[in-house]
């Protein structure tokens, strides 16, 4: 737990340094501006080309440095990951998406401008200490429409967890149609958060969840497919 305390700290102190320039935070700690915090090993900014030198300039002058990007990302594409470490073999990483956010599974892509203008700046807080920073977040729908591409096990946990602050179901099945088959990422989805340890599993990364909770948000997920 003082692991995980240090590297939020850390992502919440360098975000307070990069706040003046243009960027939206997806992945993990944007899911966690809508719902129960969950730890995240890194932060996503997703950028243009025009703001990447300051945003690097910023992280160096925070002694991160460039490091061999992993290839186990949901998305893929044009991206830098810079590091700090912060105590012995225990690093904080920032990844630095430019232009495009590229899912890995089906190849399909968003525009950072379509991220930048579907997102709003909204208070993200910390799950280990007290404290909040004003962020470009990417609107609830965007968060779910990227991650129902994936359909990664954690993205279905996340999906399952936003889905209350969705208000545009149409929008959703929209996009994931223009981009690949609707039909095919909604059953993965509903076949996976009816799966016996589905419960369990999401507890296990976002704590208690009361029964009609859960029931509440499955009958909203299968809203998406009316």
């Amino acid at each position: 737990m003082i692991n995980l305390e240090i590297r939020e700290k850390e992502i919440f102190r360098t975000l307070k340094k990069l706040i003046d320039r243009k960027f939206v935070i997806i992945g993990g700690y944007a899911v966690n501006v809508y719902t129960l915090p969950r730890f995240s090993v890194d932060c996503d900014l997703a950028v243009k080309k025009e703001e990447v030198k300051e945003i690097l300039r910023i992280l160096e002058q925070e002694e991160y440095k460039k490091e061999k990007a992993r290839n186990n990302l949901p998305y893929h594409g044009e991206f830098i990951r810079y590091e700090k470490e912060i105590k012995n073999n225990f690093k904080v990483s920032f990844d630095i998406l430019i232009e495009k956010v590229i899912d890995r599974q089906t190849s399909a892509y968003f525009d950072v401008d379509w991220i930048l203008n579907n997102s709003e700046f909204k208070i993200l807080k910390g799950k280990t200490f007290k404290e909040e920073i004003n962020a470009r977040i990417p609107t609830a729908e965007v968060l779910v429409i990227m991650k129902l591409l994936s359909c990664r096990i954690n993205d279905i946990r996340d999906i399952f967890m936003i889905i209350p602050n969705v208000k545009d179901y149409n929008y959703i099945r929209k996009v994931i149609s223009e981009k690949t088959n609707f039909n095919n990422q909604f059953k993965k989805l509903i076949d996976t958060i009816s799966s016996k340890n589905f419960k369990d599993n999401l507890q296990g990364v976002f704590g208690f969840i009361p029964e009609y909770l859960f029931d509440r948000n499955k009958k909203l997920i299968s809203k998406l497919n009316i």
